[in-house]
């Protein structure tokens, strides 16, 4: 993140003055005035923070589609089985960004958190296979990277409202 000469100054300024009041003598209000001082400080770099999303849409819409062909790769594979559901970590790693990067350029792209999307591509996949496979719940949530079908279907049930036989069913 790169910063005007203004904006360094005005973070400067603030500092120099948290230091002046540290520096000078204690009293009933410095405690007040050096949290407050470090508040508006925080907030300076909260803005500063998510005006990079802003200013760098073009390449988080560029992230955003990395994100859905890592995600599409992910639940492609077999590998789900042996290394179970992805996770945040997992897919940052693989867009070589990291995890809160990941997550705060989502929330401010799409108002979701990376697990919100991962869950959703698991939701798909799994609705995929519901409805055009014989395989059973079980078996869909082993091969979805589910230890325990009972997990796989209360996610399902909690992010469709219907469980995946309700599911299944809606389709005969």
């Amino acid at each position: 993140m790169f910063l005007s000469e203004k904006e360094e100054a005005l973070l400067m300024g603030i500092f120099k003055g948290i230091e002046q009041e540290y520096q000078s003598g204690i009293d009933q209000f410095t405690q007040n005035i050096i949290i407050a001082q470090i508040e508006v400080l925080l907030n300076y770099c909260e803005r500063f923070y998510q005006r990079q999303f802003i200013t760098r849409k073009k390449s988080g819409h560029q992230i955003l589609e990395r994100l859905e062909q890592a995600l599409d790769e992910c639940f492609a594979s077999d590998d789900l089985i042996n290394k179970g559901v992805p996770t945040a970590q997992h897919i940052a790693s693989q867009l070589h960004i990291t995890p809160n990067y990941l997550g705060s350029l989502l929330k401010a792209l799409t108002g979701l958190t990376t697990q919100q999307h991962i869950h959703n591509k698991l939701i798909e996949k799994a609705k995929e296979k519901l409805s055009t496979t014989a395989l059973s719940v079980s078996e869909i949530a082993y091969e979805l990277g589910f230890e325990h079908a009972q997990s796989f279907s209360k996610l399902f049930k909690n992010k469709t409202n219907l469980s995946p036989l309700e599911f299944r069913q809606s389709f005969n």
